[in-house]
């Protein structure tokens, strides 16, 4: 398999792990302490990093830092959309556009040496 793919899908699997770290305790452990949420979340977090370290490591042998960064940018929003719409039951609204086409704005940019082939 190609390491773009390869980078891409497992991001994909890492962004996962990571939203659900970062905001699912705001929705299933609400009236938990903090501390408690703090530590189921590091629990899932380490499934995220088992998989966004290799991840990097794969794309950075056909990538640059940067490169990998608006890669990650672009998926975290791709994945905190669908989390947030149905998950959280968040209202969308078009500042979601509006960023998502300011993230593949940023993506043209720096990708555009292998976009338009100069």
């Amino acid at each position: 398999m190609r390491p773009i793919v390869i980078t891409v899908v497992l991001l994909c699997c890492s962004n996962i792990f990571m939203t659900f770290a970062w905001y699912g305790h705001l929705k299933n452990m609400s009236s938990k302490p903090w501390i408690i949420a703090a530590l189921v979340s590091w629990g899932i977090a380490l499934f995220e990093y088992l998989l966004q370290v290799p991840a990097n490591r794969v794309g950075h042998q056909v990538m640059t830092l940067g490169q990998l960064k608006i890669l990650q940018e672009v998926i975290t929003l791709s994945v905190f959309v669908p989390f947030a719409s149905f998950y959280m039951k968040e209202k969308l609204t078009l500042d979601y556009l509006w960023a998502g086409l300011c993230l593949l704005g940023a993506a043209f940019f720096i990708f555009r040496r292998q976009i338009t082939g100069t």
